[in-house]
């Protein structure tokens, strides 16, 4: 029986909070990841395009004969996903149902809101919620390792001042931004409650794998991570999101 491998993806490093959140339920599961550094953010392009990359995040994952495919982002999941399961012949996953359905759960005034690049928050997603608003710059900033000083709360506050006092309930919808959660919690006060994709899909993804009839191994699961660009700050932030070294596990892939 072959093993089962989980494929995640996103326009950059932002989806290694989820394979981080995947890893702390699964640990002997092996994972490959796939974060399209060379053309992050994807939030700024067309449809059309957002489209085309998902394709082909998608064929390379087939690939390397993954089990199922976890597209974390949320561009991806909100513009795309259907374009992923077209091409896919593993289940797909993405991160905004699960997201969804915990902010609904949490909230007591029933008023939500959601922050994520402008691709995601132009798009019929997230419906439920009563008031939207686009980070777009916080990616870049995040990918460059920016997730504390005044850089960083000087966009928090002219992205996040539209949410003070107006909602009991924030859906980060950006894989990004759990990285900068504690910072946009002072801002908006500790009462908030943050609703982070990466830990909804991951429970997601435990409940397939612990139903699914597959060969998991009792050992460390073993995980390669393949970028379409690689440099000194790319491993640098890896090592931020997943609060570990990978730089031995990293490869560049052109797709």
């Amino acid at each position: 029986m072959e093993p089962f491998i989980i494929g995640v993806f996103d326009s950059g490093l932002g989806g290694l909070t989820v394979v981080k959140e995947i890893k702390k339920l699964l640990p002997n599961v092996s994972l490959i990841y796939l974060g399209d550094t060379a053309r992050v953010p994807y939030g700024t392009r067309s449809k059309e395009t957002i489209e085309k990359f998902a394709k082909e995040d998608t064929l390379f994952l087939l690939s390397k004969n993954v089990s199922c495919i976890v597209v974390a982002c949320n561009t991806v999941s909100s513009l795309a996903l259907d374009i992923v399961k077209k091409n896919s012949n593993v289940p797909v996953f993405g991160v905004i149902d699960p997201a969804i359905k915990k902010a609904l759960e949490v909230t007591k005034s029933g008023k939500i809101g959601v922050v994520g690049t402008r691709a995601t928050i132009n798009s019929s997603s997230y419906k439920e919620v009563s008031l939207r608003a686009h980070a777009s710059m916080l990616v870049p900033l995040i990918e460059e390792g920016f997730i504390e000083g005044p850089e960083i709360n000087l966009f928090i506050d002219r992205y996040f001042l539209v949410f003070k006092g107006k909602i009991d309930t924030l859906i980060l919808g950006c894989t990004h931004y759990p990285l900068i959660k504690n910072q946009i919690k002072r801002y908006l006060g500790e009462k908030i409650k943050l609703v982070d994709p990466a830990e909804e899909i991951s429970k997601v993804i435990y409940e397939y794998v612990i139903k699914s009839d597959r060969n998991i191994n009792d050992k460390v699961g073993s995980d390669i991570y393949f970028l379409t660009d690689v440099n000194e700050r790319f491993v640098k932030t890896a090592a931020l999101f997943l609060g570990q070294d990978i730089s031995k596990k990293i490869e560049r892939v052109e797709l």
